[in-house]
């Protein structure tokens, strides 16, 4: 475990061009989006300030990034306005309903199928008969 902690402990930023601390280790003053977000607050247009990395076997480079953003220069994340709640309704609304028979789900169509499941198995759909 020393090894994989010494490859990913970069705190100047000489090997990856931007400091670096493994994973659960970054200092104080440093946080994620997630992790901002949680706190009422965005990024604001700031540079990524530095990284959290760890081992991977999931990915194909072998590593996990995560990307770590100054708490202090973040900025109050901007409320939701009339507006923006009714665009997000209507993108929900168009995620929960089939193109093909047009009935409204009270769950997400499946991207995968671009359908719903009856419209996608019409073998065993009730309506096909």
């Amino acid at each position: 475990m020393a090894a994989a902690y010494a490859q990913c402990f970069d705190p100047t930023g000489a090997r990856y061009g931007i400091p670096t601390f493994p994973w659960k280790f970054a200092p104080d003053g440093y946080a994620t989006r997630r992790q901002l977000r949680a706190q009422g607050l965005r990024p604001g247009g700031q540079p990524v300030a530095a990284q959290l990395m760890r081992r991977s076997r999931r990915r194909t480079s072998g590593v996990s990034v995560a990307h770590l953003y100054r708490v202090e220069l973040a900025l109050p994340v901007r409320p939701m306005t009339s507006r923006k709640w009714g665009a997000l309704a209507l993108a929900m609304l168009a995620r929960r309903t089939c193109p093909q028979c047009r009935v409204v789900y009270s769950y997400c169509i499946p991207r995968s199928l671009g359908m719903c499941v009856l419209c996608a198995s019409p073998s065993t759909s009730p309506r096909s008969a």
